[in-house]
């Protein structure tokens, strides 16, 4: 158990690390080219409207997929309880995402060597017990037309 919450911190805090895009409420991240398309990204089950929720858009490589400078765009947004939408323009084409609730706004995912201190989820739900999510687990497609995915806010308990 522990080298899972060690691998999980590990993961999720690089997600944390490169400065991220502070996003308007209500705009969407990126530049609108005539191919491009809205991915809204919903967090949901947040626990309080405290701080920020940070959003990370991942290409399709695995490689990248929570990797340092492996991001394609982040967002910060103030936190909404209890969902918080963000979006951005990107290509149509396969991504991953990885969220997690800021609640004191440190631009830190905050956790001790034993505990988890705030929320976190990756794309399509994909589950953590085990570890850290497979990337095909995360893996989802944004087709010719507007997407929205909703992700599910994890808190340890």
């Amino acid at each position: 158990m522990f080298r899972v919450l060690t691998i999980l911190t590990g993961a999720v805090a690089s997600v944390a690390l490169a400065a991220p895009a502070a996003a308007q409420p209500g705009t969407c991240l990126g530049t609108r080219a005539a191919n491009s398309v809205r991915l809204t990204v919903v967090s949901t089950d947040l626990r309080n409207a405290a701080g920020e929720v940070a959003v990370t858009v991942y290409p399709d490589d695995s490689r990248r997929f929570l990797a340092k400078k492996g991001k394609l765009a982040r967002a910060r947004v103030p936190t909404r309880a209890p969902e918080t939408s963000t979006c951005f323009w990107v290509a149509p084409g396969h991504y991953a995402v990885a969220m997690y609730h800021d609640e004191n706004g440190d631009h830190d995912f905050n956790r001790t060597l034993f505990s988890i201190k705030e929320g976190f989820g990756f794309s399509n739900d994909a589950p953590t017990t085990l570890g850290l999510p497979r990337f095909e687990r995360v893996r989802f497609a944004v087709g010719p037309g507007d997407t929205s995915i909703r992700i599910k806010t994890r808190y340890a308990r």
